[in-house]
Order: structure tokens, then C-alpha cells, then sequence
């Protein structure tokens, strides 16, 4: 088969859960199966030696780059979206198929086409998602799913959540797990590295850990009112660290650490490098992941097999994916997760036996099982 994948959620210097997701699986066809012909797809008006050297770790697997140099990138998105501007007039080469990984699908694009809806948090909670992206989304999403010969999601809690908001036949949708970087995601040993990023994040004790992006979906503020009354009384209680880049609407967030005179115990690091990630995770007492909404929550996964105890809502897919293994609370109880903390920081034995747990639990979640479903979906496509 020859398949093109659009590259774009690839090359942002701050890649978010989508970037991530389209990596792994990229990843593991180009490994996998490596008779099919796949290209990228980007655009690249400017800065082209940047984009390739981005792309580099997927030309050096096969992969071939083809990029549109004569029109932007961000001005066709949006174009596109009120005008049937033809996605085949920046990129007329043909292909079986071509998979789009960020819920949109482009007017008049050639073959087959796939498209991944992460999640219908524009349909759930559209007070949390940004503004420009909520407007895209209630405008475009509609005549993604209409266009799409196939729609990829991430649990079966998504899936059930298109089938409620959108007349879409069941049997078009198909669940593809995402996958977790063993490699990169594993128990540290090195004590000195996690020392040294402890030191220039200025974290000088034990941590709880949330580790994405600072948005309101992520429940932070409710996060640190819950951890502002699980620590009262407790000297030794571990300082809270809300780990990434601003993303929208995230004033509230520092607002609240200031009112509740928390600016020595919580601490934001911004965005994290890729490398310090995983340090960080597996460093801390716990990680806390308390979403009201998620397609998949992917950093709990990671965190498992960095062997750190977790803490999660038991809200959308999160349950689905993580289950008993984590300590679940309700996320829109600051109360439910005060005791959640308190759990973690009282009971030694169960953290052992969470990350006992999450060790089995992950290894149910990789990118070669991820990569093989997909490759069936696309088989299945093509061959009707």
C-alpha cells in the first residue's frame, strides 16, 4: 500500500498528546511492516530545514517527505474550513490512503481516508477547550466524520462518546490503544540524573507529580485545593509539582496557589524537555492525573511503567484504561481527592502495591499491539 500520513501534529517544538500519539504509531508501521510505501505530509512555506530535520527519525526508517512549499499550513486550515479548497491541490500525488491525526479531514482529499477523534471534548465540556480550537472544531468536525471512510479513537469510552453525539454507523469506528515507550518510560537507576533535574527544577524534597499541559480539563485548580487540606498538620508532606507548558484559561490555576498562600509548595516548572520527562516521573512519590476529561490518558500509562504509584479520576476513559491499578477519585470532588492524596501519603503498602500493579497493567498497552490494529484497519479499508 502506499500511505500518507499528515505529518503536521509531528513538528510542533511543544508536541502535545496528538503529536505523541501519531509518533508511536508512525512509528511502529514503519518498523513493522516496512513493504508499504509511506509518505508525510506537510507544509512547509518556510524554515524547511528545520521540518526535515524533525522528520529525520522517520526518513532514516523509510518514510519519504512531501512537503507543499508554496502555501501555509495554518492559512489552508482555516481556509479549508469555510471554502472546498482541494487538500489534492497541495498535494496531488496519489496514495491508497491518508490518515489525519487531529480530528480534521480536508476537502477533496485523494483515496481512502482515516481519520483520529481523539476524544468529544468539544461536544462534553467545550468550556474547557480553547477558544480558537472550539470554533475550528464545531465548525470542521462534522464534515470530518461525514468525509472519513474510517474513524480511529482511543478507547472504547470515546467511541461510545462519537456514537452519542454523531449519527455514525458503530462498525465505522475502531478502537486503536495507544502504546507506551518502554525504552523511554522504565525505573530510573540513576539517582544522579534525577538529583540534577530535582536541582534546576528547585524541588528539594519528595514530589507529587502532574506532568502536561496547564488547561482546564486537567483539574488542576481543584488539584491544588485538594492538596492544600491534605497537607495540613503534615510537615513531611510532600510539595506538589505541576510540570508543563501554559496551554489556555490556566490564571485561575496560579491564582488559587497564591490565595491559598501555596507558592513554596507548589511549583511550576513550564514545559519540560522530552529527556527530562520520564526523569521526572519516576522520581516522584505519586503522579496525579485527575482529568474531568480524557480519550485516553496517556501519562498514566507512562508513569506506571516508570514504576510511580497513580492517581486518576475515575471520569471518562481513565477507568477503562487504568482500572484497580491506580487509586481513582472523583474528579469533581475536591474532598475525593484530598483523601486520595492522603491514601498515597499514609499507606506504603499500597503504593507497592499500585506500582505492582501498573507494571502488569502497562504491558498491555504497546505500540506494536497499537501498530497492528491499525495496520487491519487500513488492510480492511483498502481491500473494500
Amino acid at each position: 500500500m502506499k500511505i500518507a500520513f499528515d505529518a503536521q501534529p509531528l513538528l510542533s517544538g511543544t508536541k502535545s498528546g496528538v503529536g505523541f500519539c501519531e509518533d508511536g504509531l508512525v512509528t511502529a508501521l514503519l518498523k513493522q511492516y516496512p513493504e508499504n510505501e509511506y509518505v508525510l505530509e506537510y507544509f512547509s512555506l518556510r524554515n524547511h530545514g528545520v521540518k526535515e530535520e524533525i522528520l529525520k527519525k522517520y526518513t532514516e526508517k523509510g518514510a519519504t517527505l512531501v512537503p507543499c512549499k508554496w502555501f501555509p499550513g495554518s492559512l489552508y486550515r482555516m481556509a479549508s474550513a469555510f471554502l472546498p479548497v482541494p487538500y489534492a491541490m497541495m498535494f496531488p500525488k496519489k496514495k491508497q490512503l491518508t490518515h489525519f491525526f487531529n480530528y480534521y479531514i480536508p476537502p477533496f482529499t485523494r483515496g481512502k481516508k482515516v481519520v483520529t477523534v481523539h476524544d468529544m471534548v468539544v461536544k462534553a465540556c467545550p468550556e474547557t477547550v480553547r477558544k480558537k480550537t472550539l470554533w475550528f472544531l464545531q465548525r470542521t468536525l462534522k464534515a470530518s466524520i461525514r468525509r472519513a471512510d474510517h474513524i480511529v479513537t482511543d478507547s472504547e469510552f470515546s467511541k461510545k462518546e462519537i456514537l452519542k453525539y454523531y449519527n455514525v454507523p458503530a462498525e465505522k469506528i475502531s478502537v486503536v490503544y495507544c502504546g507506551v515507550d518502554f525504552e523511554r518510560f522504565q525505573p530510573l537507576e540513576d539517582k544522579e540524573l534525577l538529583a540534577k533535574v530535582k536541582e534546576k527544577y528547585g524541588i528539594g524534597k519528595e514530589y507529587f507529580l502532574y506532568l502536561g499541559t496547564l488547561e482546564p480539563r486537567k483539574n488542576l485548580v481543584r488539584l491544588v485545593q485538594a492538596y492544600a487540606e491534605a497537607k495540613k498538620g503534615k510537615e513531611d508532606f510532600p510539595c506538589l509539582v505541576l510540570a508543563g507548558g501554559k496551554g489556555w484559561m490556566y490564571e485561575e490555576i496560579f491564582h488559587t496557589v497564591q490565595e491559598l498562600g501555596l507558592e513554596q509548595d507548589v511549583l511550576f516548572t513550564g514545559y519540560v524537555a522530552d529527556e527530562e520527562v520520564p526523569v521526572l516521573m519516576a522520581g516522584a512519590f505519586a503522579f496525579c492525573f485527575p482529568s474531568v476529561y480524557e480519550g485516553f490518558g496517556m501519562p498514566v500509562l507512562e508513569a506506571m511503567a516508570c514504576g510511580t504509584p497513580v492517581l486518576t479520576s475515575k471520569d471518562s476513559s481513565m477507568e477503562e484504561i487504568a482500572g484497580d491499578e491506580t487509586v481513582l477519585v472523583d474528579a469533581r470532588s475536591v474532598e475525593s481527592i484530598k483523601d486520595g492524596l492522603i491514601r498515597l501519603f499514609e499507606q506504603e503498602e499500597l503504593r507497592e502495591e499500585l506500582v505492582r500493579k501498573g507494571f502488569q497493567k502497562v504491558k498491555e498497552y504497546s505500540w506494536k499491539n497499537a501498530g497492528e490494529t491499525l495496520m487491519k484497519v487500513y488492510r480492511d479499508l483498502v481491500k473494500d
